[in-house]
């Protein structure tokens, strides 16, 4: 096997995993801000009891979007991969009884998991 290849292949590879899940936060982050009615009821209900629903949203909505524009940098790349990641597990844990919507982001989850897997 082509070595040079290979690390090309491995590099294209996290590129696409990195478009791929900061455009899923991007796109939830500018969601929840334009729409957040239809947002708010994935919120956990003791995040939103102690914060106040609006405010969580508004905060989850930055950290999205944060998340996205870290995602983008490539930089600590694996660490980002991990905080992404632990974020799906957390919103599928959390939105157990909405699994036909959430259901997806089992797939980011992963996603995130070969990221994780293929940073340095």
């Amino acid at each position: 096997m082509n070595s040079n290849h290979d690390r090309q292949n491995i590099r294209r590879a996290r590129w696409l995993l990195r478009i791929g899940l900061a455009a899923v936060f991007l796109y939830a982050a500018v969601g929840a801000t334009l729409a957040p009615d239809q947002w708010i009821g994935f919120l956990p209900p003791m995040i939103a009891h102690v914060l106040g629903a609006a405010l969580a949203l508004k905060l989850f909505a930055l950290f999205q979007l944060v998340m996205a524009v870290w995602l983008m940098t490539g930089w600590l790349g694996k660490w980002a991969a991990l905080v992404t990641g632990l974020t799906m597990a957390g919103i599928i844990l959390t939105n157990l009884a909405a699994l036909e919507v959430t259901f997806r982001d089992v797939a980011i989850g992963f996603a995130a998991a070969a990221l994780f897997v293929l940073s340095d």
